[in-house]
């Protein structure tokens, strides 16, 4: 009993500490350079297993670890790796580790260097390309940990956006964007990257779901021989691309063991200033010939718009209990940025940890083949250096198949983690899942897991935006901001528009610039278009819009109102209704490019009419859904009462000799008199657009379509319905096509758009609104650049068959980036050919060239129309072409 007695105390005491014996502990520190300063983004790792972390800015780090000893490998790119022992202990505790790196000591050996051999660096580069294939694909499949944390900040303002345009009051220096999240992946080859976001935090705004996705680092994947990093339309040249040595110059800076094998130090610069590539340092493994690390820059020679400087750098390591195979332990990305008036800059840094169920291609690598030994003069063996292309190339990897080991793993994979994988109940294209509740962590738990400390101006900006966000919501503060947004400034209205906010309730309204709401035109005259949009937000990310509009025409004395409005249903999925009512001012061509403003030009200044109208009474109501992934399904009803107009006025501001108005009435080969006094018309429509193996990103605020390696398919009908409320046209309109875009490379990117059709069956009453339009051009000015430019606007509109087709090449600067001169001002190059037959058209065919991003914003192509082989014209367009 007394023993009994003795123990009890014992035990309580055993329950109050044993929850602590494993309880984690903290590391932290700092990691230095040889000038005592912090090294921002340094890799913190434990050594043989599947945790690491890095420095954050300021050089600053903490792991978070089981009570026990430790082995700490502090890399960074270009330094030498240091090994620290470190003790844990249990109980929440607090462990310091300050440590200095040195830089690495590179040295060239043996390797001996004659003024007629190419450098050292060029073999080991030959080798790395030889054995990149190899590399690219080792892994069949992995799972890992990825934490990611996105920061951008203004350094400097001006007092107008171009010199016309106040800021708004919430533009201010500092950090304008702070975010973090902390997600699993699961990686397959060939590129299949699943993401389920555990945790996302945005500075000052809780509920907040940060944009960050870790499969977006795999676009900067040095093992493929093109970088399409997203912030730049042409790709950049790997240092190891199978045509790599075409751009850039090596030399060896040094090797040096690290961790049992010899890393190799290789400079590159780039071959001609003007070539897409990086320059900086690329490091090496010896006898495997994978990338160590990167230490890469592209600067304002890269031809990226509004960068200055572009830093990255990447680290990989040996996978968790397989040296054979090494991952990716963190990237940054850092970016000077600057362009109208503002300067800043950013980064983006990406830490993988917890590396499981990583799976190899092969046990061990394949086999080199062997090539007989290149003998020096005094040496028993020449060095790596020595070697000819001819005699390296005979050392190449034996990968005959390589592919089908890659697929016989990665099917293997899937079989085995059908019963256990989370990431298989993820639907087919989904490649992020953001769920519900990841933004309702408070800082507790992001003390616990953030692998990478927050600087003190990160501290800060989390502190004053998050303990303001209530006072920043709330009404009085909104309004205040919201007097200062919405102070009416004449440049606004002249170029676009004027929108007055109330952000407290969620709700704006937006008026028209004024080219659309003065108009001209021989059939109304003078015309004023007045029109507003509002626009209702709800707290669940839905909306709904109101647009009503007056038009009023002072020649033909005339007043047209109408109605348009549309609601989102849901707050995450794309479903939609919309209904137009009312009486509308209509083109022939609804899609035309021939835009009010051009029309009103030309008219007064030109004596060129070329607006063609009818007026329309009714209404249309139609949805829009996305039933599955990739399937995008519109449906509409109409009904409308058409009736013909005519010129009412011939006041002009300019007269040229000898050229009048024409009629209103369009010209076509096809209908010899398109005059029709009055119609009325009920219409169903149907159209299907299908994406195959669209992937997307699925969040709380929406589905985020990404694209696909495949098409987009359509098809279309529609149907007039004839005696119905009085209809009296009958017609069917099928259609289908095919559009898409697609890289080539260093040539740059291409898109095509294709199109048949037919009318079938009977017609009766069909008017020349209800024939199929391709959308010309007769100006100088090109509404858009996707349509014909030199094509009448209804020369060949066609109530009978015909076959559409558009293709548009754009080199982005392959050879204007090649001419000194031209280089500087990012002038890009680009080229068209559009096509169309149809019974009276024949073979009309268009062939363009031109350049685009003069200064930025402008496009101007060079034309000539060919009809059945025989020449038609020539022309110049202008337009816009970003």
């Amino acid at each position: 009993m007394l023993l009994s007695t003795l123990r009890l105390p014992t035990f309580l005491l055993l329950l109050v500490w044993l929850p602590f014996v494993g309880f984690a502990g903290v590391i932290k520190g700092t990691v230095s350079g040889a000038n005592q300063q912090g090294l921002a983004f340094a890799n913190v790792a434990v050594r043989g297993s599947a945790t690491s972390t890095g420095s954050n800015e300021q050089g600053e780090f903490q792991l978070r670890l089981p009570a026990g000893q430790y082995e700490l490998v502090f890399q960074y790119v270009g330094y030498r790796p240091l090994i620290q022992p470190v003790r844990v202990q249990g109980g929440d505790t607090a462990v310091t580790v300050n440590v200095t790196l040195q830089p690495e000591s590179y040295n060239l050996g043996e390797v001996l260097v004659k003024s007629t051999d190419r450098d050292p660096a060029y073999a080991i580069i030959q080798q790395a390309q030889q054995w990149r294939a190899y590399h690219r694909r080792e892994v069949a499949a992995y799972r890992a940990r990825v934490y990611i944390k996105s920061l951008g900040r203004i350094n400097d303002t001006p007092e107008k956006i171009m010199g016309l345009f106040k800021l708004g009051p919430d533009i201010k220096k500092g950090i304008f964007y702070l975010s973090e999240s902390l997600s699993d992946i699961s990686f397959a080859q060939p590129n299949v990257v699943k993401e389920r976001m555990i945790s996302s935090r945005v500075s000052g705004d809780s509920r907040g779901i940060s944009f960050n996705r870790a499969s977006a680092a795999r676009n900067l994947g040095f093992y493929e021989n093109l970088i399409k990093p997203g912030f730049s339309e042409r790709g950049f040249v790997s240092p190891i691309a199978s045509n790599a040595m075409l751009f850039y110059k090596y030399e060896l800076v040094g090797s040096t063991p690290q961790g049992g094998v010899t890393v190799h130090k290789i400079r590159v610069t780039p071959r001609r200033r003007t070539d897409p590539v990086f320059s900086g340092f690329i490091y090496i493994v010896d006898e495997s010939w994978r990338i160590h690390s990167v230490d890469l820059n592209l600067d304002k020679d890269a031809q990226i718009d509004y960068v200055d400087v572009l830093h990255i750098a990447q680290q990989y390591a040996p996978a968790p209990g397989n040296p054979n195979v090494w991952l990716i332990q963190s990237q940054q990305i850092r970016a000077d940025l600057s362009g109208m008036g503002f300067k800043g800059s950013g980064y983006i840094t990406a830490v993988l940890s917890n590396y499981a169920n990583v799976v190899a291609t092969y046990p061990t690598p394949p086999v080199a083949r062997t090539a007989p030994p290149v003998v020096a003069e005094g040496k028993d063996e020449a060095p790596l250096g020595q070697e000819t292309a001819a005699q390296i190339r005979k050392r190449k990897p034996d990968l005959r198949g390589l592919s089908a080991q890659v697929r016989k793993q990665v099917k293997k994979t899937e079989r085995d983690s059908l019963k256990n994988d989370p990431f298989a109940q993820m639907p087919r294209g989904q490649v992020q899942l953001v769920e519900k509740g990841v933004n309702e962590r408070d800082s507790a738990y992001w003390d616990q897991v953030r692998p990478v400390p927050l600087t003190a101006e990160e501290k800060k900006d989390y502190a004053v935006k998050d303990s303001t966000e209530v006072i920043r919501a709330s009404r009085p503060y909104q309004d205040s901001l919201d007097r200062k947004r919405n102070e009416f400034e004449p440049i606004n209205l002249i170029l676009g528009g004027y929108t007055y906010q109330n952000s407290f309730k969620k709700q704006s309204v937006t008026v028209l610039p004024l080219s659309r709401i003065l108009q001209y035109n021989t059939v109304e005259g003078g015309v004023l278009n007045a029109q507003a949009v509002f626009r209702q937000r709800t707290d669940d990310r839905r909306y709904f819009t109101i647009t009503p509009t007056l038009r009023y025409g002072f020649s033909s004395k005339e007043l047209n109102p109408s109605l348009e409005a549309s609601w989102q249903l849901h707050p995450a999925k794309a479903k939609r209704i919309a209904l137009t009512a009312g009486r509308t001012i209509e083109n022939f061509d609804r899609n035309s490019q021939l835009t009010p403003a051009i029309n009103s030009v030309y008219t007064l200044l030109a004596n060129r009419n070329y607006a063609k109208l009818y007026r329309r009474d009714g209404a249309e109501l139609s949805y829009f859904t996305e039933p599955v992934n990739g399937l995008n399904l519109s449906v509409s009803a109409s009904y409308f009462d058409r009736r013909e107009l005519f010129n009412t006025t011939t006041e002009l501001l300019r007269d040229v000799p000898g050229r009048a108005f024409t009629p209103n009435l369009p010209v076509s080969e096809e209908l010899a008199n398109p005059g029709f006094g009055r119609s009325q018309v009920l219409t169903l429509g149907l159209s299907l657009d299908f994406k195959p193996g669209q992937r997307y990103i699925s969040r709380p605020d929406g589905k985020f379509n990404l694209g696909s390696k495949w098409p987009t398919f359509t098809v279309q009908g529609r149907t007039a319905v004839a005696g119905a409320l009085g209809a009296d046209v009958r017609y069917t309109l099928l259609q289908a096509g095919v559009r898409d875009n697609f890289s080539l490379g260093l040539l740059g990117t291409s898109s095509y758009r294709v199109n048949v059709g037919s009318f079938v069956g009977r017609q009766r009453g069909v008017q020349f609104m209800d024939y199929r339009h391709f959308s010309g051009n007769q100006t100088i000015l090109a509404g858009s650049f996707n349509n014909f430019q030199l094509l009448d606007y209804y020369r060949f509109s066609t109530n009978n068959s015909y076959v559409e087709g558009h293709y548009d090449h754009h080199f982005n600067g392959f050879f204007l980036n090649n001419i000194p001169l031209l280089r500087k001002l990012k002038w890009q190059e680009v080229a068209t050919v559009n096509y169309l037959t149809t019974a009276q058209a024949g073979h009309y065919l268009e062939l363009g060239v031109g350049i685009e991003h003069i200064v930025k914003v402008l496009r101007v192509d060079f034309y000539t129309a060919l009809q059945s082989g025989e020449k038609l014209g020539t022309g110049v367009r202008v337009g816009m072409g970003f």
